[in-house]
């Protein structure tokens, strides 16, 4: 029988089968919660139905709820899963791009990049950069340094001074200041500038949450997309999607049935899997998408000390790479690289020539070599590039073709929309929205988007705990607050709260990483984890930051959450071991396992 019938499903839910995350924070307008969300998929018909919970399936949720329209999404596994989780976490215009001569992408993305450092104020924070000249006999080319120079007063121009700071140069010793290991014997000078950072997943999910709390849309992860439902004409009315319980088992546990979720329109918001979708509504798999790979690698601060961000040139390459300090603690992170992908797009791996590129250039500009026995993790995602229209070649190399956007209809009424970056999804989800409402027949001037100052969850209430002495109103150390809130914003006193009368539950939830005990327990019950990946790798960063460590880590994390998920123990050292082994899967890929470290 189909869970679908709403008889079936209530004997489901009294059953206890689908997991709850228990009670949600409370809100005037909706619940994070899937057992409410499988529920109301399967009962209610909604004006948009999303597929995809990457930062733009979560954008195009929150700009569509946020006008009133009774929104939808599904995400096949868990929010932020894909690309969204593996950027390089930064909220930037693209200096690069200004050499490509894209100067509507910069100035857009630096507007854009104003706009969340204003409206997600506890996840996005200015970042100084710092750019290292080198030359020989202490003189720097005087073609380079006027080329960086104009540069970065463009990019001041276009958009950047809207930080509240420009550019500057300085000296070699400042330079050093910055990042005390640069080679003294090439280093000549530096230039400063600003953009932002992010976390990426948190972003994702506190865009996802605003969507429901804040504005009532529906959203449920871990329920895959397995068909379209059409009707008589073959316009695409809604999807069939397969549930599953995470957690259970290698693959996890489908429940019984499908449901038919119904909606006046379906948009595609899948990222690099937007062709997967596409197929099930054209008559051919389309290849409109061309797969980037971009990874990182993270190390001890120790070993690359630096106090802001770097951009370090690849000698023979025409590309840069990011070295950036996390923002709590003692890890420092590089990347990217942007290469053709032509795996399986579940599974991007970071290789050994991938962590032997971004490491060779590092040591080229430092006095004190970086190993692979220094790098305590990996990460590897996938850009959704969009290929050349009608198979034109640009370029061989996947940096030089366009970050932009587009959103298509297809001739069955359905949305997609595919390419972009992360600072600009607000601005994506602003322009499949627009398609959207034309698609559904408003008015013009009616339903227009509000997300340009539209403050997501968890923005309020930070003024009075960053004030002197919250952190000892609540308990716990200055560091250990400013990290929380750096994480969830103005709900932090009611995470530390789950901790009451539970001294337990505020240390470590890793070793050596800030993150608390107490958070676990807040990402069941208020942010729809459902795994350890999802609590470890996305809910906290900690298998970025140091793999080993939160892979020995697991088993305690499975035992603490196998209650809040009403599950057998036995499912919990499952789902320990199946993070466990990936974690160390991808390390031992990237040519990084313990035996064979050098």
């Amino acid at each position: 029988m189909s869970i679908g019938a709403p008889g079936n499903r209530s004997r489901l839910w009294q059953a206890g089968q689908v997991p709850s995350s228990r009670a949600s924070v409370p809100s005037a307008r909706g619940n994070f919660d899937r057992s409410e969300a499988l529920g109301r998929l399967g009962e209610e018909t909604f004006d948009v139905l999303v597929i995809g919970g990457g930062i733009t399936g979560a954008g195009v949720a929150l700009d569509a709820a946020s006008r009133g329209l009774r929104t939808a999404l599904v995400e096949r596994h868990d929010f932020a899963s894909g690309t969204s989780s593996k950027s390089s976490k930064m909220v930037h215009g693209g200096l690069r791009y200004l050499q490509q001569r894209d100067f509507r992408l910069v100035y857009e993305a630096l507007h854009e990049r104003q706009r969340l450092l204003e409206n997600a104020p506890h996840l996005v924070a200015p970042l100084p950069f710092l750019i290292p000249l080198f030359g020989r006999d202490g003189i720097v080319s005087k073609g380079v340094a006027r080329t960086y120079a104009t540069a970065l007063t463009l990019y001041d121009l276009t958009g950047g001074l809207r930080i509240g700071k420009r550019h500057r140069r300085i000296t070699q010793a400042e330079t050093l200041g910055h990042l005390p290991t640069l080679r003294t014997d090439r280093l000549v000078a530096g230039f400063i500038y600003y953009d932002a950072r992010a976390d990426d997943a948190r972003l994702t999910l506190a865009i996802a949450r605003t969507a429901a709390l804040d504005h009532g849309a529906v959203l449920a992860n871990y329920t895959e997309v397995v068909g379209l439902v059409t009707d008589e004409s073959g316009a695409v009315k809604g999807a069939r999607v397969r549930p599953a319980v995470p957690g259970t088992g290698p693959a996890g546990a489908t429940l019984d049935g499908e449901l038919e979720v119904r909606a006046r329109v379906v948009v595609n918001a899948t990222g690099v899997w937007a062709d997967d979708v596409r197929a099930l509504d054209e008559s051919s798999h389309p290849h409109s998408i061309r797969p980037a790979k971009g990874i990182h690698v993270t190390v001890s601060r120790s070993k690359l000390p630096a106090d802001i961000a770097a951009v370090i040139p690849v000698p023979k390459d025409r590309r840069s790479i990011f070295v950036v300090p996390w923002p709590d603690g003692d890890d420092v992170y590089l990347g990217t690289t942007d290469t053709d992908w032509d795996g399986p797009l579940d599974d991007p791996a970071c290789l050994p020539g991938d962590v032997d590129y971004v490491l060779d250039a590092a040591n080229g500009v430092v006095t004190e070599p970086i190993s692979r026995a220094d790098v305590t993790a990996v990460w590897a995602g996938l850009r959704p590039l969009l290929a050349p229209a009608g198979g034109r070649h640009v370029s061989d190399r996947t940096a030089d073709l366009s970050r932009r956007h587009t959103v298509r209809v297809s001739a069955h009424g359905m949305i997609t929309v595919t390419g972009g970056k992360l600072t600009t999804y607000r601005r994506m989800a602003e322009d499949t929205v627009d398609a959207v409402v034309k698609a559904l027949g408003s008015p013009s001037g009616t339903r227009r988007c509000r997300t340009k100052r539209l403050a997501l969850h968890g923005s309020a209430g930070l003024e009075e705990l960053r004030r002197p002495g919250a952190a000892a109103t609540l308990g716990v150390g200055e560091d250990v607050l400013a990290a929380l809130v750096g994480r969830h914003g103005g709900d932090t006193p009611a995470v530390l709260a789950l901790a009451s009368g539970r001294p337990e539950l505020l240390e470590p939830l890793v070793p050596g990483l800030p993150h608390l005990r107490v958070e676990a327990l807040w990402a069941v019950r208020h942010e729809m984890a459902m795994t350890v990946d999802d609590v470890l790798s996305r809910r906290t960063r900690a298998v970025l930051r140091r793999a080993r460590d939160a892979a020995e880590a697991a088993p305690g994390i499975a035992e603490l959450l196998a209650p809040e998920w009403g599950r057998d123990p036995a499912d919990a050292v499952r789902d320990a071991a199946v993070f466990a082994d990936q974690a160390r899967g991808d390390l031992a890929r990237a040519g990084l396992d313990p035996v064979s470290t050098k």
